[in-house]
């Protein structure tokens, strides 16, 4: 089966019109006695066959003229990319009205006109050095927002005598003006260099049609980038924020004013020790319950006031991890326009911070605060350091007998009385309590901080130590009545920390701590003894009697001792 052609509207009346005209000059060369008239009705008919194949073609090609139109729209608007789609697009808009070239020109940012899109009849771009434009013709159209049409710009009146029509030879110009919202953006230039005439009315109505397509491109082009630009704005913000959220060390969670977890970060899943996914969604209540009945009322305060509430601590119980203590800042959670749309919970899992500082507080107990205030914890190494220091050692005297006439209850009770006296009487003197030794109390003073009293200090903390001892008999009952033996020694000593890793002591070992241990050994009660070498360093400042020399465990010489009677 052979494919039908199908011929133009045009070509067919084109085709009957000489059809009749050959008719009527057959008829008049071969049959006489046919009327005039009849011939001319014919040479009339031809005549108007022949119109209305002008018409017809006319027709046709506003027809694909409209067509084409309509694609270029639908390319235009089909792409947010508009460079490549205004490049195909003047393709046929040239090609359409028969131009020579075709410039798409916008305003710039310092608002003057920048060629966008420049394309020739070969559907080619066109380089710079080709780009010679009428800028009188553009200006004017700038100026009234008007499109202009010249058939021939040299012999047009209105701007033959322009320098740049003349030097580039302009014939043919039609420019329109592209605006967006009454707002003049740009222009669409097409200009023929050879012929004249051939632009018409038709080819501005196609070019300002055109122009109105492209405009509307324009503006959903530069509402998409603008919106693409707030959306990466928006999305770099909101990374940002997730990791601000994240690297929080407090735990941060939202609720809306139902009490429905909205939001949680990692240090809320890590304290509260669920994950995300379990958490969102999720009451307070039921997510904490073990807190709810201690939070809730807070809640139900903090919504009444409109205030936040801070530092609220609260103990739990946890069943991984048994008690713990957590530090709450309660907040509304406001819109922009100030509404409360829920809470904010700030939470500190304290637990471990309160250990340490529980850990400071038995330590400042042995050590004076002063010192810990001055002590680097870096600079103390685990090899030791030399150090010139006075040693005290004070034993209970009687404890063994007492203690074995009562229960460990009060035994424990009674020893904590002495020892406590002891250590507050050293700390006082702002000296280090090295270690308690059953009944008896190690201290040392001149380290790690040097003391140049230091020796004086010790001797001060003797005497407050029989002084305590004595108002403590005004509260125990006679049989708890005890007393201390005291031994003082100065000499050098190896300081530092004694241990592991994972168990360390901060002590003084040396010949002169045994020898302060034998000193004290050798005390009656409430007796303070103190080695030559002490003494030496104190004889301005204390009373004493010097006493015979006594012999020593570990020592091959007796050691001169003398017995501190008070302060000069």
């Amino acid at each position: 089966m052979e494919e039908t052609v199908k011929v133009p509207l045009k070509a067919q009346i084109l085709a009957l019109s000489r059809q009749v005209g050959r008719v009527a000059s057959t008829i008049k060369t071969t049959v006489p006695g046919v009327p005039r008239e009849t011939t001319d009705e014919l040479s009339i008919l031809e005549g108007s066959l022949y119109k209305m194949s002008r018409s017809a073609a006319a027709f046709e090609d506003e027809h694909n003229n409209m067509v084409a139109l309509t694609n270029i729209s639908q390319m235009v608007n089909s792409s947010l990319e508009v460079d490549e789609v205004l490049r195909i697009a003047m393709d046929t808009v040239v090609k359409m009205i028969d131009a020579e070239r075709g410039f798409l020109m916008l305003r710039d940012g310092e608002n003057a006109m920048t060629i966008r899109t420049a394309r020739n009849w070969e559907q080619e771009s066109i380089n710079s050095k080709e780009s010679s434009t009428s800028r009188t013709i553009i200006n004017r159209v700038i100026e009234s927002g008007q499109g202009i049409l010249t058939t021939d710009a040299q012999e047009d009146p209105r701007f033959g005598a322009q320098e740049s029509i003349i030097a580039h030879n302009m014939r043919s110009i039609l420019c329109v003006p592209l605006k967006v919202k009454n707002d003049l953006i740009g222009v669409i230039y097409a200009d023929n260099r050879i012929r004249s005439g051939i632009f018409t009315e038709a080819s501005r109505s196609v070019l300002t049609t055109f122009a109105n397509q492209v405009a509307i491109a324009i503006e959903n082009a530069r509402l998409f980038t603008s919106l693409r630009h707030t959306l990466a704005e928006v999305t770099e913000l909101k990374n940002l924020m997730d990791d601000i959220f994240a690297s929080i060390a407090s735990g941060v969670i939202t609720a809306d004013i139902q009490d429905q977890i909205t939001l949680c970060n990692k240090a809320a899943e890590a304290i509260i020790g669920q994950a995300t996914p379990e958490i969102v969604g999720q009451q307070l209540d039921a997510i904490i319950p073990s807190i709810a009945a201690d939070i809730l009322p807070y809640l139900a305060t903090m919504r009444q006031t409109n205030e936040p509430i801070t530092d609220l601590e609260i103990n739990h119980t946890i069943p991984e991890r048994g008690v713990v203590n957590w530090r709450l800042n309660l907040s509304p959670l406001k819109d922009a326009n100030q509404e409360t749309q829920g809470v904010a919970i700030v939470l500190d899992d304290l637990t471990e911070r309160k250990a340490l500082e529980a850990q400071r507080r038995l330590f400042e107990r042995m050590v004076s605060p002063a010192v810990i205030q001055q002590i680097n914890p870096d600079s103390l190494r685990m090899e030791g350091k030399r150090s010139d220091i006075t040693i005290l050692f004070a034993d209970i005297r009687g404890f063994t007998s007492f203690s074995e006439k009562q229960s460990p209850e009060k035994l424990v009770a009674v020893l904590n009385r002495y020892l406590a006296a002891a250590a507050e009487a050293v700390l006082e003197e702002e000296g280090t309590v090295d270690k308690f030794l059953g009944d008896a109390v190690m201290a040392w003073y001149n380290a790690p901080i040097r003391q140049p009293d230091h020796a004086l200090r010790a001797v001060r903390t003797a005497l407050a130590i029989r002084s305590a001892i004595e108002k403590l008999y005004t509260e125990l009952p006679p049989e708890a009545q005890l007393g201390f033996g005291v031994g003082i020694h100065y000499g050098e000593a190896v300081l530092g920390l004694i241990g592991t890793e994972k168990k360390l002591e901060y002590t003084a070992i040396g010949d002169s701590v045994n020898t302060a241990k034998r000193v004290q050994e050798n005390s009656q009660k409430n007796q303070i003894l103190i080695s030559e070498d002490a003494y030496e360093l104190v004889k301005k400042h204390i009373y004493v009697d010097k006493l015979d020399a006594v012999n020593v465990k570990g020592k091959s010489k007796p050691i001169k001792v003398y017995e501190v009677l008070g302060l000069r």
